[in-house]
């Protein structure tokens, strides 16, 4: 097939995206595509509008690339392309909207609170309201960003203003959640719609106090346990969760969903990735590996789970 393959971009996680495009260009090649690689940049559409192939897997992360929008984009000009459509992948980027989905259909989240910044006078009284609602420790972070970019785990008062401007650098939206503590875990989920599976579960051990940008992207930031040593009937719970959270957003593919599982050993959702990493240190071919699947062939399976939506 003729595939081209978006990576790079303008977000804060370019560098992990040109890590992971390079991946799934070799991966395609590996399988006997004819590939085109594009570094995309919202200011070059052209070279999306003038494309000329089968299909477009995305290789990008973050911001116009995760939220929606190139795929509005792909859509309008009718190329298909690997993942999640438009609304699945805006839902899953808006951290306040997916949290509200997934409470009402019974998924345990973080107690939460958005605050927009044109709706206070000054960050002042952000966080004033911020004190009046949550008691320390708590998280405040971009609404919609990736790789845990602008988060803090605020533990002393003081540390509360600096962590509003740090958030509002990414998105004029500030969350704010309660911090749990517990063991970080990841369900990568894989099929077409109503026929979904849930990979073998991933455990993330991180160097640093949490699953930073740096314990996700440099070699020996965190380790990975996988499949997980955790007790049967939550490892059932957590993969049927995950499947359920994907299918809820309307996701397509292939989605990662995060957890931490609480002291009462109760799976706590963080967010569904509708592009998650695929970088030689990603937690997805981790898991992919346990079930028999190397590298190229998950690339090969999301690229045949696509075009079977397209013969539907």
């Amino acid at each position: 097939m003729k595939i081209a393959v978006l990576y790079g971009g303008t977000s804060g996680e370019r560098e992990v995206s040109l890590s992971t495009g390079k991946g799934i260009i070799k991966a395609l090649k590996n399988k006997g595509h004819d590939v085109t690689g594009i570094d995309f940049n919202p200011e070059k559409l052209d070279e999306i509008l003038q494309l000329n192939v089968d299909l477009v897997f995305l290789g990008l992360h973050g911001k116009h690339g995760e939220d929606g929008k190139v795929q509005g984009l792909l859509d309008m000009l009718e190329i298909p392309y690997v993942g999640s459509g438009v609304l699945a992948s805006a839902l899953a980027m808006d951290k306040s909207k997916s949290k509200q989905i997934f409470a009402n259909n019974g998924i345990l989240t973080a107690k939460s609170k958005s605050f927009h910044q044109d709706h206070y006078k000054d960050q002042n009284e952000i966080a004033s309201q911020i004190r009046s609602a949550f008691t320390l420790p708590f998280v405040i972070k971009p609404n919609q960003e990736g790789s845990t970019l602008g988060l803090t785990i605020v533990k002393k008062e003081e540390q509360i203003k600096p962590a509003i401007e740090k958030a509002l650098l990414s998105d004029p939206v500030v969350l704010v959640e309660d911090y749990i503590s517990g063991r970080e875990v990841t369900v990568p989920v894989v099929g077409s719609q109503g026929n979904e599976k849930a990979l073998p579960i991933i455990e993330i051990i991180p160097k640093n106090d949490y699953y930073d940008f740096d314990s996700k992207y440099q070699p020996g930031g965190s380790e990975h346990i996988v499949p997980a040593n955790i007790e049967q009937a939550l490892t059932v719970r957590l993969q049927a969760e995950a499947i359920q959270a994907h299918q809820l957003l309307g996701c397509n593919v292939y989605s990662r969903v995060d957890f931490i599982i609480n002291e009462e050993q109760e799976p706590i959702i963080l967010e569904v990735n509708t592009l998650p990493g695929m970088t030689p240190t990603s937690l997805f071919p981790d898991s992919a590996q346990i079930i028999g699947w190397s590298y190229d062939d998950l690339i090969e399976q999301f690229v045949m789970l696509s075009c079977e939506n397209r013969s539907k």
